[in-house]
């Protein structure tokens, strides 16, 4: 076996000054909405070329750390957004060929958990939320994109009341994805919008008694029954999703 090292890769300046500034973000030495100094300032700092500068804040303003304040030049300090987090990493699931299988096996094994813990720890402001959301889904028109943001807000609405801050980032990816197989069944199972709403009710009834153990059942029911619905309509669980459908209130 060699001793020798491999050659370190060539890495642009601009990368090494994003990864600088980034650092800074990271252990909070920045923090959100803090201002940085004009391209010229740190270009005098790094010792670098303004061009250069001007690269490193594209990759940076690219991974939603920092951002122009309205009206101004000046870049600040930000923190990603679950949506815009959620966003990149369900495009990239749905570009490595996400199949419907896979999308109802992470539901069905990270859902029924959630519900019972929302059972348990649900605030009146987020058990306020799953109320609001299954009687906006109640209420939803027969069109197919409306329904679908319905069944995205009541599981948001879930994960909220979970209370835990993680939750909604690992899960997010995961409803765009859910969202886009909906798109594929939803109009060819005329059942499905109905027991949507019966499981929805009936999760809600056990959350609104602290009843943890009916959640979880009700809600590993309710997941079941998406795959239930692309077998009846004939969908191959195989099938690769499409691009994310994406509404916009997380």
């Amino acid at each position: 076996m060699s001793s020798d090292f491999a050659p370190l890769p060539f890495e642009p300046g601009y990368r090494r000054v994003a990864a600088a500034i980034a650092s800074r973000i990271h252990n909070r030495s920045l923090r959100e909405g803090d201002s940085l100094p004009s391209e010229t300032e740190l270009a005098t700092q790094f010792v670098v070329n303004r061009s250069t500068i001007r690269e490193a804040l594209r990759e940076l303003e690219s991974a939603d750390l920092v951002t122009r304040r309205r009206g101004t030049k000046r870049l600040v300090v930000n923190h990603p957004a679950t949506l815009q987090i959620a966003s990149r990493i369900s495009d990239a699931l749905a570009l490595n060929d996400i199949t419907v299988r896979e999308v109802c096996e992470m539901l069905e094994s990270i859902e029924p958990p959630a519900a019972e813990a929302a059972a348990l720890r649900a605030s009146p402001e987020t058990l306020s939320r799953i109320q609001s959301a299954v009687i906006a889904y109640e209420q939803a028109s027969t069109a197919a994109p409306e329904a679908i943001a319905g069944v995205m807000e009541f599981f948001r609405a879930i994960t909220a009341a979970t209370g835990n801050r993680i939750q909604p980032i690992i899960q997010e990816p995961m409803f765009m994805l859910l969202a886009a197989a909906l798109i594929l069944m939803i109009d060819r199972a005329p059942a499905a919008r109905h027991r949507i709403g019966t499981a929805q009710k009936a999760i809600l009834a056990a959350i609104e008694q602290r009843d943890g153990a009916t959640a979880r059942l009700w809600m590993g029911k309710h997941v079941r029954d998406f795959r239930r619905g692309f077998d009846v309509t004939g969908i191959d669980l195989a099938t690769p999703l499409p691009a994310p459908f994406i509404d916009r209130d997380p």
